[in-house]
């Protein structure tokens, strides 16, 4: 049920990859480098993924129906994040390794539907994987969400209101499946992602009938720990009014960039 594609084993080498089809080194289970949610290669059809950096290589394991067997180049920073999500030193998270305000983090994108005024409304859920300092602080916190209220996100108090426009983000779909989140480049220049994906990450159908009727993506970030992979929309509705509850969300509301497609 393990998946090495020919780029992945011309980087491991063919003794490797064997030991890997065999069974030999391949693991006992493994949580999906881009859902997040736990894996069995003796059940599940299994991707392997390699992140190269420029001194270290780290192999990662995915269901292969979130995405292909394949090598992914990163920076050496942004693999050290991503190390730390792989061996499970820092909360599950989801996604690739990413730029975040402040700092390098593995930032974990969930997609959901939430029910405001009658209306099913496409959302993305944000949670990094480990907390964000500000730059230039060596102090231990946590400075994600004031980090994005300065970026013009608004606190939320009660989930049933609909978050405030961020003028200068979108979110990018293509063909439809999510690309990135991006945000207004420095000093006037062109958008930048705040949020790429390493993969398009496919989103349900119900979702992308959601986002073509708005036009429209409310995003809501939370800090690490405070929201965690809920297999079901109203758990993740429940989580989000209890980080709310406790002065832990921020939202914003952002139009869509590319084409959702059907």
């Amino acid at each position: 049920m393990l998946d090495v594609s020919d780029e992945v084993r011309a980087e491991i080498g063919d003794e490797e990859a064997e030991r890997l089809l065999t069974g030999d080194d391949a693991p006992r289970s493994y949580d999906c480098t881009s859902c997040r949610t736990p894996g069995d290669p003796e059940t599940d059809r299994t991707s392997t993924v390699l992140f190269v950096g420029e001194e270290t290589a780290v192999l990662a394991f995915a269901h292969a129906g979130c995405i292909p067997s394949q090598v992914v180049n990163v920076s050496e920073e942004q693999l050290q994040g991503a190390v730390r999500s792989i061996t499970g030193d820092s909360p599950a998270g989801g996604g690739a390794p990413q730029n975040v305000p402040g700092g390098q983090a593995v930032l974990g994108i969930t997609s959901g539907l939430i029910l405001i005024g009658g209306e099913l409304h496409p959302a993305l859920v944000v949670e990094p994987t480990a907390p964000i300092a500000r730059p230039g602080t060596t102090a231990p916190g946590d400075d994600f969400l004031p980090l994005l209220i300065e970026q013009g996100f608004i606190p939320v108090t009660d989930t049933a209101e609909l978050p405030s426009p961020l003028s200068g983000w979108s979110v990018l779909l293509a063909a439809g499946q999510l690309h990135a989140v991006l945000q207004p480049g420095a000093e006037g220049g062109g958008q930048i992602a705040w949020w790429q994906a390493h993969q398009a990450l496919s989103v349900t159908d119900g979702w992308r009938a959601a986002v073509n009727k708005t036009q429209r993506v409310l995003i809501y970030a939370a800090p690490v720990g405070s929201i965690g992979q809920q297999p079901r929309e109203d758990l993740l509705r429940d989580a989000l009014d209890k980080a709310a509850a406790g002065g832990k969300l921020v939202a914003a509301s952002m139009p869509l960039a590319g084409t959702a497609g059907v």
